[in-house]
């Protein structure tokens, strides 16, 4: 079979895509059910519809687009998101999205006839913009999530899932997009890597074998606020620096494990009320713990409740947590995984087994169908900012090995 990618086709698709953005060039700003989404979403839709795919969507937005198989079995299906967060990249999810429909077309163009069918799927609000959880569409999907969350889930309007997606043109009830039992008989996404590892070993392909799933943790900690200069230190429950000391004992546990794919981070601490000559008497603090071990993970959330225990003992502050979300990681399918390795000998590209250790919608595909991923190296390793990039032939050479994969497991049955 004569596997071809047009590259400038889907350089040129990937610029166009890039356009429909609510901040200017070089960021992207794609916010779920925004109109720049849905400007997104119809160019999508418009060249789906060009190769000849049957399309359809589902209440929450996530859209199907099939190559029809010859035989009536479960579907092979690939795909990814193409919202972004706020000044972010070109590349994020959109290489997945477009990179497996130039994939679909370059086995039309080599003439191949599925047995399977082949389905193309982009999902909705794989980024936690706007509701606040990420993996929204593929949560759905998999049933991870249950279809009250249409009334639970608010933007920062105040407006909920199900007023939002009304909106933008979605109906039917939330109950209705979980497939059914066996809908795919494999999933795989095409992804950037999101960090520099393959760049650094001069490798064009990664596969995937786990993919590492965060714990989300709010803490909200008051102590007793007062004038800098007047209240003395020995008197002082000072909220910021109790959570300060958390953080280090997270960040201190994280690397105690012994283990790399161990992380933890603080990304978010506001502050009240945010004066240079006051005592801060509240805060807020967010951490992201992953790693693709579940039971590590947990041991740095024991870690974190243990410094929360501390710290109200030794600080005299109180500390209310909030679990955003605890997800499993997915180990990937041995046989997804290895008709990734074999098209990436059958084109003579080499390749290294790695772990994700970003988030994806292939971690909640992995629940309900055998799934693995394939990475493409990205410049510095640069994600969700404007410097993201990937490079022509990386894309040329991830949607190839992509192709060559779903003509493999498209004709397995």
């Amino acid at each position: 079979m004569n596997l071809t990618i047009d590259s400038v086709r889907l350089t040129r698709e990937l610029e166009q895509l890039a356009s429909y953005s609510d901040t200017p060039a070089p960021s992207v700003t794609r916010v779920v059910f925004s109109p720049a989404d849905l400007a997104a979403r119809a160019y999508v839709k418009s060249l789906c519809g060009d190769a000849g795919l049957t399309l359809r969507e589902d209440a929450v937005g996530n859209t199907f687009a099939r190559w029809q198989g010859s035989e009536p079995h479960a579907a092979v299906g690939t795909g990814s998101h193409i919202d972004a967060i706020p000044h972010a990249g070109r590349y994020d999810g959109t290489v997945g999205v477009l990179g497996g429909l130039e994939a679909i077309r370059a086995l039309q163009r080599a003439r191949f006839h599925p047995r399977r069918s082949v389905e193309l799927l982009l999902f909705t609000s794989e980024e936690p913009t706007r509701f606040g959880i990420g993996c929204l569409g593929s949560r759905l999907l998999s049933g991870s999530l249950t279809a009250a969350a249409g009334g639970t889930l608010r933007d920062m309007g105040g407006a909920t899932l199900d007023e939002v997606r009304a909106t933008a043109g979605f109906s039917g009830p939330l109950e209705s997009v979980r497939l059914p039992p066996g809908y795919y008989s494999s999933f795989v996404e095409l992804h950037i890597e999101q960090g520099p590892l393959l760049e650094r070993v001069n490798m064009p392909i990664g596969v995937v074998t786990a993919i590492a799933a965060p714990a989300s943790v709010r803490l909200w900690i008051e102590g007793e606020g007062g004038h800098a200069g007047a209240v003395l230190m020995p008197q002082r429950r000072d909220a910021f620096l109790a959570a300060a000391e958390i953080a280090l004992e997270v960040e201190n546990a994280a690397r105690s494990t012994g283990f790399i794919d161990t992380v933890a981070t603080s990304g978010v601490c506001d502050v009240f009320p945010g004066a240079i000559n006051s005592i801060p008497s509240k805060v807020k603090i967010e951490f992201d713990i992953r790693d693709v071990e579940r039971d590590r993970r947990d041991g740095v959330l024991a870690a974190l409740d243990a410094a929360c225990d501390e710290a109200r003992t030794r600080r005299g502050v109180s500390i209310r947590k909030d679990v955003l979300n605890i997800d499993d990681p997915a180990t990937c399918d041995a046989a997804a995984v290895a008709a990734l390795v074999g098209a990436c000998a059958a084109h003579g590209f080499q390749h290294q087994l790695m772990v994700s250790r970003a988030y994806h919608d292939s971690l909640f595909m992995s629940r309900i169908a055998p799934t693995a991923m394939l990475f493409i190296p990205c410049r510095n390793g640069y994600s969700h900012r404007p410097e993201e990039y990937a490079s022509a032939e990386a894309i040329a050479a991830g949607a190839l090995v992509l192709a060559e994969a779903l003509a493999s497991l498209s004709s397995a049955l």
